[in-house]
C-alpha cells in the first residue's frame, strides 16, 4: 500500500461506510481545490489573451465567486473530514455547492444552460454518501433554485418566451428526478443490504461469544473431571500401593521368622544373608511409600533408563521371601543387557503385583516361573510370568483389569493390583496380556520397548 493510500485510509471515522466512502471523496475535494483554481487561471489567461469573448461583467463575477465558493468548501470540508467529523463537512461541500448552482444558473440564464454534470454529482453524493433523507433535501433544493431561476428569467425576458424557459426547467427538473428515484431505490437496496449484513455481524458475535463462554465452561468441567480422575487414581493407587506394601513387609516378616532357626545353627553367613534381605525390603517398603507421597505431590513417577534383567536379578530374594517356601522360582534371563526407560520402582511393584496374586492362588507346592526375553525384531522386552495353578475361567480374565474387581473374599484383595499393573505398563508404552492354557497354569506376558543404553 502506497503512501497516498494508505494516508486517504486513515480516517477517523467511527461509521464503517463513512470509513469505505472516504478515500474516494477525498479524491473529489481534493480535484476541487486543485482543479477548479488551475482551470479558472487558464480561462482567465484566455479572457485577457482575447482567445476567447470577455464575458459581461457580472456573469464573471459571479463564475469567480462561486468558483472560490466551491474551492473554499471543499478544502474545509477536506479538512473537517480528516478531523472526525466527516458528515459535517460532506453536508457543507453539498450545501455550498448548491448555492453555486444557483448562482451560475441565475447569471447565465436556464436558456443557455447545456447538459450540466455538477447537479448530478450533487445527487449521487448525498444519496450514496448521506442517505437518502439527504438525496430528497437536495433534489428539493435544486427544484427550489430552478423555479426561482425561471421566475428571475421571466423578469429579465418579459413574457414573450415563458414556454421555453418553462419547457427547459421541466426537462431539467425531469432528468434531476428520474435520477433522483434510482439512487433513492440503490441506496435504499444498499442500506437494507447493510442492516441485514450488520444484523448477522451481530448475530456472529453473539453467537462467537456464546461459543467462547460454552468452550469456558467445557474447559473448566474438563479440568473438575480431570481432577476428579486424579482423585480417583489416587485412591486406586494408595489402595494398590498398600496392597504392594503388604508383600513387603511378608518378605520381611519371612526373613524376620528365620532368626530363631538361624541364631540355633549359629549361621553367621546366612543371618548376614538374612539381615541383607531384610534391608533390601526394608527400601523397597521405602520406596512403595515414598510412590505414595510423590503421587500426592503430583510426581508419579522418575523414569531412568536400567538394566531389566538386573533389576530381576536384585529383586530374586524379594520374590523368595513372597512366595513363600512351598513354591519353587524359576528365574531365566539372557545375559545381554534389558534396557527400559521406566521408574524403576514400577517395574518393580509390577513384578511384585504378578508374583502375589500368583502366590494366592498357587498350591503349596507350585512353581512361579519369571522369564525375560529380548525381541530384536520387534525391539522389545518380553516378560512371562507364569505359574501352573488352576488358571483362570473366561469369564474372571475378561474383567481381570477392571479396577476393584476381585474374586478373594472381603478384606482379602482390592481387585486393585493388576489395574495398576495395567497402567503401569501401557504408560511406559508397553502391552500386557493373559493366557490361560486348556492344560491350566497362567501366563502373564508384558512387552516393554527396549531403550538405548544411554536412555
Amino acid at each position: 500500500m502506497n503512501p497516498l493510500t494508505r494516508w486517504l485510509r486513515s480516517v477517523p471515522a467511527a461509521n464503517p461506510v463513512d470509513r469505505r466512502n472516504a478515500p474516494f471523496l477525498q479524491v473529489l475535494l481534493l480535484f476541487f481545490g486543485i482543479f477548479v483554481p488551475i482551470n479558472k487561471s487558464i480561462f482567465l489567461y484566455a479572457i485577457r489573451s482575447g482567445q476567447v469573448p470577455h464575458p459581461g461583467i457580472l456573469q464573471l463575477s459571479a463564475d469567480l465567486a462561486t468558483d472560490a465558493l466551491l474551492v473554499a468548501s471543499a478544502w474545509i470540508a477536506l479538512w473537517l473530514i480528516r478531523t472526525d467529523r466527516f458528515r459535517l463537512g460532506v453536508a457543507l461541500f453539498l450545501s455550498v455547492a448548491c448555492v453555486c448552482v444557483g448562482i451560475a444558473y441565475a447569471s447565465v440564464g436556464l436558456s443557455r444552460i447545456g447538459l450540466d454534470p455538477i447537479p448530478l454529482v450533487l445527487l449521487s453524493l448525498a444519496g450514496l454518501v448521506m442517505g437518502r433523507r439527504t438525496l430528497w433535501i437536495m433534489l428539493g433544493s435544486l427544484a427550489m433554485m430552478l423555479l426561482a431561476c425561471v421566475a428571475l428569467d421571466m423578469v429579465r425576458t418579459g413574457p414573450a418566451a415563458p414556454s421555453a424557459t418553462i419547457g427547459k426547467a421541466v426537462s431539467i427538473a425531469g432528468v434531476w428526478l428520474i435520477i433522483a428515484l434510482v439512487l433513492d431505490r440503490t441506496v435504499a437496496a444498499l442500506r437494507n443490504s447493510l442492516e441485514e449484513s450488520e444484523q448477522r455481524g451481530q448475530a456472529l458475535e453473539q453467537t462467537y461469544a456464546h461459543l467462547q463462554k460454552e468452550t469456558a465452561e467445557r474447559e473448566r468441567t474438563r479440568e473438575q473431571l480431570i481432577h476428579s480422575q486424579k482423585m480417583d487414581l489416587a485412591g486406586r493407587l494408595a489402595s494398590g500401593l498398600a496392597h504392594d506394601f503388604n508383600n513387603v513387609l511378608a518378605v520381611i516378616l519371612g526373613y524376620a521368622q528365620q532368626r530363631n532357626r538361624l541364631a540355633a545353627s549359629g549361621g553367621e553367613p546366612a543371618l548376614v544373608s538374612a539381615l541383607e534381605g531384610v534391608e533390601l525390603a526394608a527400601r523397597r517398603a521405602m520406596a512403595v511409600s515414598r510412590k505414595l507421597l510423590n503421587f500426592s505431590r503430583l510426581d508419579i513417577s522418575h523414569p531412568e533408563t536400567f538394566d531389566a534383567g538386573a533389576a530381576l536379578q536384585e529383586l530374586r530374594p524379594m520374590l523368595r521371601q513372597l512366595l513363600g517356601p512351598g513354591i519353587h522360582l524359576q528365574l531365566e534371563r539372557p545375559e545381554v543387557p534389558l534396557p527400559v526407560h521406566m521408574d524403576r520402582g514400577n517395574f518393580e511393584l509390577t513384578i511384585l503385583n504378578i508374583a502375589g496374586n500368583s502366590r494366592d492362588a498357587l498350591p503349596e507346592n507350585g512353581t512361579f516361573r519369571l522369564a525375560a526375553s529380548r525381541e530384536d525384531t520387534t525391539g522389545s522386552l518380553m516378560l512371562t510370568l507364569s505359574d501352573d495353578g488352576p488358571g483362570i475361567p473366561e469369564p474372571v480374565r475378561t474383567r481381570i483389569f477392571t479396577p476393584f474387581f476381585t474374586t478373594k473374599s472381603s478384606g482379602e484383595g482390592t481387585g486393585l493390583g493388576l489395574s495398576v499393573v495395567r497402567d503401569i505398563v501401557m504408560g511406559a508404552g508397553g502391552e500386557i496380556g493373559i493366557e490361560c492354557p486348556p492344560a491350566g497354569g497362567t501366563s502373564v506376558r508384558i512387552r516393554l520397548p527396549l531403550a538405548s543404553p544411554a536412555g
